[in-house]
């Protein structure tokens, strides 16, 4: 991947301040900024590529996986009209006119654990522990993928597993974790590690970082805002 520098340089003027807004409202924050570029980066390959972003958490981390993934699904902060060639085959098909001007152009992303039945039945007949996180994962991903594991210790066994799969498959693996790291951060090919001293204090960081990664690849692929 490349340098800071080097990222920073070919971020757009849009994105540049999305970046700077963060860091005047939490200059705590500069030290993820590398890190922050390179998931930013990964996911414009994925994205460009055909691929998806897979999350995954416990937790508070579980649902900020599942709030990542609504916020790249539809508008965030943009306008994401659809594409004249899908409006045009939407002419003529039951709610063709009206989908054809509310739907929203989504970015591919989905939380890994929000499927009931699938991991419990997951974690009823495999007699592994913690192996969920990590089954989905092996369903769903490809190469051209980034896993995002969230934890604020970084030792969530479910995620670490997860993130296995992601390397194995060739995928991107991302963690988001405390200012320690633990083994994920050890692990993973791009380690985000926000600051704090509590629980609380680090997914109140989480939010800023994930909410400015949706900002950005937002974006990158979308001009206007709403």
């Amino acid at each position: 991947m490349h340098t800071q520098e080097n990222l920073m340089s070919i971020l757009t003027q849009i994105e540049n301040d999305i970046l700077q807004e963060m860091l005047q409202r939490r200059p705590d924050l500069t030290e993820a900024v590398p890190a922050l570029l390179q998931l930013h980066e990964a996911l414009v390959t994925s994205y460009d590529s055909g691929g998806k972003l897979l999350l995954c958490g416990n937790g508070g981390s579980h649902a900020d996986a599942v709030h990542i993934a609504g916020e790249l699904a539809k508008s965030f902060e943009r306008l994401r009209p659809v594409p004249d060639d899908f409006r045009q085959k939407l002419g003529g098909l039951p709610f063709g006119d009206d989908l054809a001007n509310h739907l929203e152009v989504g970015l591919p992303a989905i939380a890994l654990g929000v499927g009931g039945a699938l991991k419990t039945a997951i974690e009823n007949d495999s007699p592994m522990r913690d192996i969920a996180f990590a089954q989905e994962a092996y369903s769903l991903i490809k190469k051209e993928d980034v896993l995002l594991g969230i934890s604020t210790s970084g030792n969530a066994d479910n995620c670490l597993m997860a993130l296995s799969v992601a390397k194995a498959s060739g995928a991107v693996a991302v963690s988001l974790t405390g200012p320690v790291g633990g083994k994920m951060a050890a692990f993973a090919d791009v380690a985000i590690k926000a600051p704090g001293n509590s629980v609380k204090v680090i997914q109140e960081a989480h939010l800023v970082l994930y909410h400015t990664t949706c900002a950005l690849i937002e974006a990158h692929y979308f001009e206007n805002k709403r």
